[in-house]
């Protein structure tokens, strides 16, 4: 019995030794390749149509809002090289006799001014709402910003009872939200 436990304890020594011996190490290393993403054919914004009705200096006008992606305008890229088509928007106001009262074309070079240079080489022109009349003006809301991101820089554009265009940066946050829905809100309980 003394044979056996002294075997028993050597072999247990041994695979003390071996398991705390230092291991080989190798000079493989195991990684996941990398793929650089590759831009794309050229993304455009959707066609878009806005057009309404607005009580305006006592009569009814029709603004109608339309957005065309447009591949003779020069494309941006972005960081990663994929390019994206630039935008030109169409105004028209009619007046409800079906006269025009104001019509034009935009496109980012019209904001130019408005906006830095970051935004000239690489912002595209992506939208132009009517917002509300507002005494003598009809007021758009502009934005020329990096596609598909947060950044843009927001700008406000006045057209004047007599044809004129006023356009300047908006520096206003839009706290001035209907309440309707806190409203409602209080109604069900919630």
């Amino acid at each position: 019995m003394k044979k056996v436990l002294i075997v028993t304890a050597a072999v247990g020594m041994m695979l003390m030794m071996s398991a705390c011996s230092e291991k080989k190490k190798s000079d493989n290393i195991i990684t996941q390749r990398v793929e650089t993403v590759k831009p794309s054919s050229p993304v455009k914004m959707q066609e878009y149509d806005d057009e309404r009705d607005v009580e305006w200096i006592g009569k009814t006008y029709h603004v109608a809002v339309h957005r065309q992606p447009c591949d003779s305008l020069p494309m941006v890229k972005d960081e990663t090289g994929q390019q994206f088509v630039d935008n030109t928007f169409q105004v028209v106001v009619s007046r409800s006799d079906g006269s025009v009262f104001f019509s034009r074309s935009f496109t980012k070079s019209f904001f130019s001014t408005y906006i830095t240079e970051d935004f000239r080489r690489t912002g595209i022109l992506e939208g132009i709402v009517f917002d509300k009349a507002d005494g003598d003006w009809l007021i758009f809301a502009a934005s020329v910003g990096h596609p598909q991101t947060d950044e843009y820089i927001p700008l406000v554009m006045r057209l004047s009872r007599m044809g004129d265009l006023d356009v300047k940066q908006d520096t206003q946050l839009d706290t001035s939200a209907p309440d309707h829905e806190s409203a409602a809100d209080d109604e069900d309980g919630v």
